[in-house]
This record gives structure tokens, C-alpha cells and sequence, in this order.
């Protein structure tokens, strides 16, 4: 008998955003656009796509189709299948409860920064100056950052309190359109400013430089397909619990198309907002993290509105790290709720409680516990970026190509898509993707973000 704790989407538009919100998150308008000017602009983009086509739509395809298929949480669909398999579902739960503890800390600095903006509006005075100082005397302190981290957090544990379609489709169908609005609003002020057209070059013009060495050309393409990884919220268990609220009226295949196709165009948009004012007021457009608190609270001081459009972009970032974040909660929660049977009410309060306790040391990880560096030399944030992001999510997926695509057959999700009464063109390319070229990609960049630096750090000494 249905759980009826779980809940189900009400709309095929509702989960639309609602899968979409999950995907577009700090990954698209944070990393895509550092990333991106790191890579060479172009040539990063261009395997991006390449990348999104031959794994991104099949690995969401993949998950999508298993979920609904069982009806259950990631855990539990895979068990539902084969008993075998729980443990491949279980590295999506255990990588959401990891990936939230530093994400909210994350969607924290956001808020603040959303706050900052307004004070500045209004001539509070608890604006502060622009630029580095300002960001690393807030991320360095110790009650500032748990503070922001804790509203945030509570403000994900609220929606999804509030269960799937009342809570997360509710709000999603209001943040994702906002955000859109938001974005082309930002875009229009930036390629207004001096110069900027001619500045998106960078990102359109065909440029293959970074290609011209093998090591350099492995560095882009590991980075590009990591990051795709995370910004399609893959190998996490998102895409699977959402599919599992589908009724079986849902065309699986177009929306395993349209979420890769809007979230690639979101990341593409915020690279147009964000490079032209960058490049026009010569900053530098691989800057890392710092290119959002530090580079652009810089390009906001200096041009007419700052403030209002400071405001305007990081609105925008806390919206697209919120859904990302319920979605992340939502995993966890439905973990409980089915296997455990658990009700939502006193999930969510745990999981929001549990989240909060790891995220503390993530939170203190820039200041008093800077010193700490468990993995691979890295601090507490970048540890745990590094077990969610580079491990977990790529053993995620590879194993759910390995059973899809070897050990039950893809037909456990061909026949799933077709349930619906849709046809779906594109099985054979399903069938031999999901077999044979998926997997290597997914193995790719297991190895190039985890196995590799992990050979290169004790060849080195530990340095």
C-alpha cells in the first residue's frame, strides 16, 4: 500500500520547476561561470554540452525511470528491484546529507549578502565596504556564519515540511519563474555596460587553445563533466525521489530532455551576466569562488544601481540555492518516510537538527578551525565538497549504469518510459549510452576529481 507520508506532484509543470529548481542551484550562476573562465570560455562550454547530451540526459533518464518505477525513496527503489542494489541508492542519501551540511552554509553566505545589499539600499550602514575584506572578515568569524547557516537551513526544513506538492512544487513554481525574470534583468543591465558585448567573445567566440596539450585538455574536460554532475544534481538521489512522486501519465523522456536543456541555459545566462561586467571593469574572470562575494560585490559598487542590482543577483542565488537545497532535504526525508516509516514532521525536524550539527564545523572551516584539513590537505569544506561531490555521486551513477545497463537490462527503464503511452525514439541510443559510453564517462571523472589527486597528493609526500 502507497505511503501516503510521500505525497505526489501536481502538475507536470510543478515538478518541472520543482526537478529544475533542484538542478539550478550555486553550481550554474557560482561554478559554471569561474569554471568556465578558467577553462578557455568556449571550449569549456563546448565539451560542457557535449557532456550533458552523453551523460546528463542519460543518467537522468536512468534515474528518473527507477523511481518511478518503485514508488519509493533512492534506497528503497533500488531494493525494491534487486536487494542487492540498496547500497547504490544509499550513496545518494548519505552524499545529499553531506552535500547539504556545506551547501546551506553556502546558501547562508548568500543570504547575508542578499541583506548586505539592502542594507546599502537603505543607507544602514551594515553594508561594509566592497571587496575581500569585507568577505573574509564575515566567513572568519564565528557567530555570523552559523547564523546565516542556521535561516537558511531552517528555511528548507519549512518547505519541505510542508510535503511535496504543497511545499516543494509550491514554491518552486514561484522561485524558478522569479528567478528567470531576475536573470534577465541582470543580463540586460550587464551587456548595457561599456564594452561588455564585445566581452562575450570569450564565451561564444571558437577557441580551442586550451586543447593544445593533453594534460591541459584532460583538466578541462574532467572539470567540465564534474561540474555537470553537480549542477544536474546527478548521483545524488534528487532525480530518483522526485521521479518516484510521478504518476505514470508523466512523458519521463521529455523531462529527462527539458531539465538538462534549462539548466544548461540558466548556467549559460549567468555566465552572459556575470562575464561582460567582470570583463568591463577588468577583473579576472577565473577568480575561483571569490568571483561571486569578492569580483562581483566589486562590479556592483562601481556601477549606477549597484545596490539594487546587488540585491537583484544575489535574490536570485539564494532562490536557486534554496530549491537545490529542499531537494537535497527532500532525499533524506523520503529515506525515512518509506523505509522507516517515519513521519515527515518529526523527519524533517531530525534531519534539520543532524544537518545542522555537521554543518557547524563547515560553517567555523574559514576561521577558528581553518587549521583542520582532514583530506587530502583540504579544509573541512572543501573535505567534504571532495567525499560528495568527486566520490559519492560518481559511484552513485556508475553503479546505476552498471545495474541498468549489465546486470537487469536497460528494458527495467525503456519499458517504464513507455508506460506512459509515449513513444521513445531515442532507446537504442539509451540502450548503447547506458551500456557503453556512460559508464567510461562517469568513470572518467571519478578518476580525474578523486583517484587521481588522491595518487598525486601521497606521491607528493602528502603536500
Amino acid at each position: 500500500m502507497e505511503n501516503k507520508q510521500r505525497g505526489q506532484f501536481g502538475s507536470s509543470f510543478g515538478f518541472i520547476m520543482a526537478a529544475v529548481g533542484s538542478a539550478v542551484g550555486l553550481g550554474n550562476l557560482w561554478g559554471f561561470p569561474y569554471k568556465m573562465g578558467k577553462g578557455g570560455g568556449f571550449a569549456f562550454l563546448f565539451i560542457y554540452l557535449i557532456f550533458v547530451v552523453t551523460v546528463g540526459f542519460i543518467v537522468m533518464l536512468g534515474e528518473l525511470g527507477i523511481g518511478r518505477k518503485a514508488k519509493m525513496d533512492a534506497v528503497g527503489s533500488y531494493k525494491s528491484i534487486d536487494k542487492r542494489a540498496g547500497f547504490v541508492g544509499g550513496f545518494g542519501v548519505f552524499a545529499a546529507f553531506v552535500i547539504l551540511s556545506f551547501y546551506c552554509v553556502l546558501g547562508g553566505w548568500v543570504l547575508k549578502y542578499a541583506f548586505t545589499f539592502i542594507g546599502e539600499m537603505f543607507g544602514a550602514g551594515f553594508g561594509g565596504a566592497a571587496g575581500a575584506d569585507y568577505f573574509v572578515a564575515f566567513i572568519t568569524g564565528t557567530t555570523e556564519p552559523i547564523i546565516w547557516f542556521a535561516v537558511f537551513l531552517g528555511l528548507s526544513c519549512l518547505i519541505v515540511l510542508a510535503g511535496v506538492e504543497k511545499g516543494i512544487e509550491k514554491y518552486s513554481k514561484i522561485m524558478m519563474p522569479a528567478l528567470f525574470v531576475m536573470l534577465i534583468i541582470i543580463i540586460i543591465r550587464s551587456v548595457t555596460l561599456p564594452g561588455a558585448v564585445e566581452r562575450l567573445k570569450f564565451m561564444f567566440k571558437p577557441d580551442f587553445s586550451v586543447f593544445a596539450s593533453f594534460d591541459s585538455a584532460i583538466a578541462v574536460a574532467g572539470t567540465a563533466l564534474a561540474q555537470m554532475f553537480f549542477s544536474l544534481s546527478l548521483g545524488m538521489g534528487a532525480m530518483l525521489t522526485y521521479g518516484s512522486y510521478l504518476g505514470k501519465e508523466q512523458n519521463l523522456q521529455s523531462s529527462a530532455l527539458i531539465i538538462p536543456i534549462l539548466d544548461t541555459m540558466v548556467a549559460i545566462l549567468a555566465g552572459v551576466a556575470i562575464m561582460p561586467a567582470v570583463f568591463a571593469f577588468g577583473l579576472d574572470p577565473s577568480a575561483g569562488p571569490g568571483l561571486m562575494f569578492i569580483t562581483l560585490k566589486e562590479v556592483f559598487a562601481a556601477m549606477p544601481l549597484g545596490s539594487f542590482f546587488g540585491f537583484l543577483f544575489f535574490t536570485l542565488v539564494f532562490f536557486a540555492a534554496l530549491t537545490s537545497s529542499i531537494s537535497l532535504l527532500e532525499v533524506i526525508c523520503a529515506y525515512f518516510i518509506d523505509s522507516k516509516k517515519m513521519q515527515r514532521k518529526t523527519v524533517t525536524a531530525m534531519a534539520g537538527i543532524a544537518v545542522f550539527i555537521l554543518g557547524i564545523p563547515v560553517a567555523l572551516s574559514q576561521g577558528m578551525l581553518s587549521h583542520i584539513r582532514p583530506i587530502l590537505g583540504m579544509d573541512i569544506l572543501d573535505s567534504f565538497d571532495f567525499i560528495a561531490e568527486y566520490t559519492l555521486m560518481p559511484l552513485g551513477a556508475l553503479f546505476m549504469c552498471i545495474f541498468v545497463g549489465w546486470i537487469w537490462g536497460p528494458k527495467i527503464v525503456t519499458d517504464e518510459i513507455e508506460v506512459s503511452g509515449h513513444k521513445f525514439p531515442l532507446k537504442g541510443y539509451f540502450n548503447f549510452m547506458i551500456k557503453y559510453v556512460t559508464p567510461l564517462f562517469v568513470a572518467f571523472v571519478l578518476y580525474s576529481a578523486c583517484i587521481s589527486p588522491i595518487i598525486k597528493y601521497f606521491a607528493g609526500g602528502g603536500q
